[in-house]
């Protein structure tokens, strides 16, 4: 379970995080979304000690993220899948090389990283991708190949941060096939971070609403399609102010 505690966070004395408590409960996907600059991608840097908070903390599995020592946070974030909002891939390496990054660090066998890399690659639908450069691919793909190295890892969570920005629709649906299709297969729990509402629908299990600094309401799809609460019902329904 990963629990966000009374989190705190400024940045030249503006707060983001102002409180914001929420529980992500083990084998769900939760889907966390707001207005840009609301904090969502700031909370999710807390869960693997990206960033340090200013109070409050995120426990996972029973252990402070932020009174860990060095092997601990090492241990934690090698249950952590993370999905950078731009894949992230180095591009001087080709796929099959990104994919692996985390396997090599962990040295493990070579025959073993050969493994993972191909059932992560099959799992994006990416198998046949692996000598290619991240150049080579469109953004969709680069995405793709960013889920690939996460779920190579085996983690028990995967983190993803704003997986549909700059795709095209049909892009975007795919994206949202893959993270059910690996919440189905895997059994991770997930927390995204998105403020794309047809992909909130598709994945979420629960979603939670942040909103200066805390949490405006967290509730199943229903009860958030279903909201009475003004501040909700204008970001879902895409309304300006």
């Amino acid at each position: 379970m990963i629990q966000f505690r009374d989190l705190r966070k400024a940045f030249n004395g503006r707060a983001v995080l102002d409180g914001f408590t929420l529980d992500v409960k083990d084998g769900e996907t939760m889907v966390i979304i707001g207005f840009s600059g609301a904090g969502k991608s700031v909370a999710l840097k807390h869960v693997v000690g990206l960033l340090p908070p200013d109070g409050g903390d995120v426990i996972v599995d029973g252990r402070a993220v932020s009174q860990l020592d060095r092997p601990g946070l090492t241990a934690l974030r090698g249950e952590i899948g993370y999905v950078f909002q731009f894949a992230a891939l180095f591009d001087s390496l080709t796929v099959e090389e990104n994919v692996a990054l985390g396997l090599v660090r962990r040295r493990l066998p070579e025959r073993e990283i050969a493994t993972r890399v191909q059932d992560a690659l099959r799992l994006v639908d990416l198998p046949d991708t692996g000598s290619r450069y991240p150049a080579e691919l469109s953004g969709g793909m680069r995405k793709r190949v960013g889920i690939a190295r996460a779920i190579a890892l085996r983690p028990r969570y995967i983190l993803y941060d704003e997986p549909t920005t700059g795709l095209d629709p049909v892009t975007s649906a795919v994206m949202d096939q893959l993270m059910v299709r690996t919440r189905q297969q895997l059994g991770v729990t997930g927390v995204v971070v998105t403020h794309d509402m047809r992909s909130a629908y598709t994945v979420g299990d629960r979603i939670a609403m942040l909103y200066e600094g805390r949490v405006r309401q967290v509730g199943s799809v229903a009860e958030i399609q279903d909201s009475s609460d003004p501040i909700v019902r204008q970001f879902i329904e895409g309304r300006p102010a």
